[in-house]
C-alpha cells in the first residue's frame, strides 16, 4: 500500500512539473505580431486593389455614353468646344514638303506616306506635322501640349493617358495658343487643364471610331518611321512653295502591309496647285454649337 501511495505521489509530482513548465513557457509574440503584421498587410493590399477596381469601373461606367455606335456615331458632337472639319483621304506628300495647314494643330489635310507611330508613344521632342497628321488618318488620337505652359505632374497625367495606349500618341507642340491640344481626324479640342474631364471623353468618342476616320483597320505601327529620332517640327511658317489643303498625290491603296507606306499614284510634282498660304476652314465653330 505504502508503495502505491508513493507510485501516485511521484506521477502527480512529474504531472505537476510539468504544468509549471508549460505555465512558465513565454507566449510567441514576436511571431504573433508578424502574423497579424502580415494579415493586416494582406488585407491592406486587397483593399487597395478593390478600391482601385471599383475606381476603374467607375471610370468606364462614367464613359460609356461615350463609346460610339450605330445610334451615335459621333459622340464627341456632345463635347463642349469640339471644332470639326471635313477633309480628303490619302493625299500625300513628300517628306521634304510641307503643307498650308488650315489649323495648328493640324488634324486632317495632305501628309506625309510615312506616319508617325502612334502605338502609344509619348514623343519627348516636337515632331514633323505632316507625319503626325497621317497617324490621324488611321484612327489615332494626338495630345500636343505648350511645353512652356504644361510640365510636373500635369504632364504626368496626359502621359498616363497615351503611354503604351494603342492609336494614341503626344508629343511638345512649340507656340501651341493653349496649354493642351486633342486631335483625330476631323476633330480637334484645346483646353486648358490636364485634368479637364474631356479629355477621356475625346479619347473615348474618336480614338477607332469607325464613323470618323477614313482608313478602317490600317495599323499605327510605323516601321519606317524612327521613334528615336523623328523628323523635326518647323516652327516656322510654310512658305510659298507649300503644298495647299486641297493638293498632294492621291495613294492608289492606302492600306498599310507591315507597317510599310502603300504605293502612292505617281502624278507629277508640277500638277500641284501653287501654295497661297492656308484655306479657311468649312466650319470651326464647336460641336453640337
Amino acid at each position: 500500500m505504502t508503495s502505491g501511495k508513493k507510485t501516485k505521489a511521484a506521477r502527480s509530482s512529474v504531472q505537476a512539473a510539468r504544468s509549471s513548465v508549460v505555465a512558465s513557457k513565454p507566449k510567441p509574440w514576436g511571431t504573433i505580431i508578424a502574423v497579424i503584421a502580415v494579415l493586416g498587410l494582406a488585407g491592406g493590399v486587397f483593399g487597395y486593389a478593390y478600391t482601385r477596381i471599383d475606381e476603374k469601373n467607375q471610370r468606364d461606367a462614367a464613359l460609356a455614353k461615350w463609346n460610339p455606335t450605330e445610334e451615335n456615331k459621333d459622340p464627341s458632337d456632345q463635347i463642349e468646344g469640339v471644332v470639326k472639319q471635313e477633309y480628303a483621304a490619302g493625299k500625300h506628300v513628300d517628306a521634304t514638303q510641307r503643307v498650308a495647314y488650315n489649323f495648328s494643330p493640324p488634324f486632317g489635310g495632305p501628309h506625309d506616306s510615312v506616319w508617325a507611330n502612334c502605338t502609344g508613344v509619348v514623343y519627348s521632342s516636337a515632331v514633323r506635322t505632316e507625319n503626325m497628321v497621317h497617324g490621324l488618318e488611321h484612327g489615332a488620337v494626338w495630345i500636343a501640349y505648350n511645353p512652356d505652359q504644361v510640365s510636373g505632374p500635369a504632364l504626368d497625367t496626359l502621359k498616363a493617358k497615351v503611354d503604351n495606349q494603342p492609336f494614341t500618341m503626344m508629343s511638345p507642340y512649340p507656340g501651341l495658343d493653349k496649354p493642351i491640344s486633342l486631335q483625330s481626324w476631323g476633330h480637334q479640342l484645346k483646353l486648358e487643364s490636364a485634368d479637364d474631364e474631356r479629355i477621356d471623353q475625346f479619347i473615348q468618342s474618336l480614338r477607332r471610331n469607325q464613323y470618323t476616320y477614313p482608313e478602317i483597320g490600317a495599323t499605327c505601327d510605323s516601321a519606317t518611321f524612327n521613334v528615336d529620332s523623328p523628323p523635326p517640327f518647323v516652327a516656322e511658317a510654310p512658305g510659298a512653295d507649300a503644298v495647299p489643303m486641297e493638293g498632294g498625290t492621291q495613294a492608289t491603296d492606302e492600306m498599310p502591309q507591315d507597317g510599310q507606306p502603300a504605293p502612292q499614284a505617281s502624278t507629277p510634282a508640277g500638277s500641284q496647285a501653287p501654295a497661297t498660304g492656308a484655306s479657311a476652314p468649312a466650319s470651326s465653330a464647336p460641336a453640337g454649337s
